[in-house]
């Protein structure tokens, strides 16, 4: 079970009754730089239309290191389970198939949710996604 450094991460992993034998800055959530800690509303007054999926974060991550960082997850990962964050985990399912990180927009993934990723035939798919059971 590998998670996120980020306290939420690991104590959602606690809570679902997860014992973590991996901790990676990989599965961290998009560093959005200056603009941490502010809603959409907020950044939006200063840049209009903005979103973290057609926008930079001034600071921050870019959506290709964010893909390289999901890249690097998944060539890692084999059978397991990964506790990590939503715009994160959104990318994650965008580049299983192939995506960038700008296709996460297209996904759901609500907090205390969980995306299965998985093969049919050699091919990936979405098995679910932001499901709750």
């Amino acid at each position: 079970m590998v998670s996120s450094p980020r306290s939420r991460a690991l104590d959602t992993a606690e809570l679902a009754g997860l014992t973590v034998t991996e901790v990676t800055e990989d599965l961290a959530e998009w560093d959005y730089g200056d603009y941490e800690g502010l809603t959409t509303p907020q950044i939006r007054e200063t840049v209009p239309g903005w979103t973290v999926w057609t926008h930079p974060c001034p600071n921050g991550e870019t959506a290709e290191q964010v893909t390289e960082r999901a890249r690097r997850v998944l060539a890692n990962a084999d059978n397991v389970i990964l506790v990590g964050h939503g715009h994160f985990s959104r990318v994650l399912a965008a580049v299983w198939i192939g995506q960038t990180a700008g296709f996460g927009v297209h996904f759901r993934h609500d907090p205390a949710t969980f995306t299965v990723l998985d093969h049919e035939r050699e091919s990936p798919q979405i098995a679910r996604v932001g499901a709750t059971s």
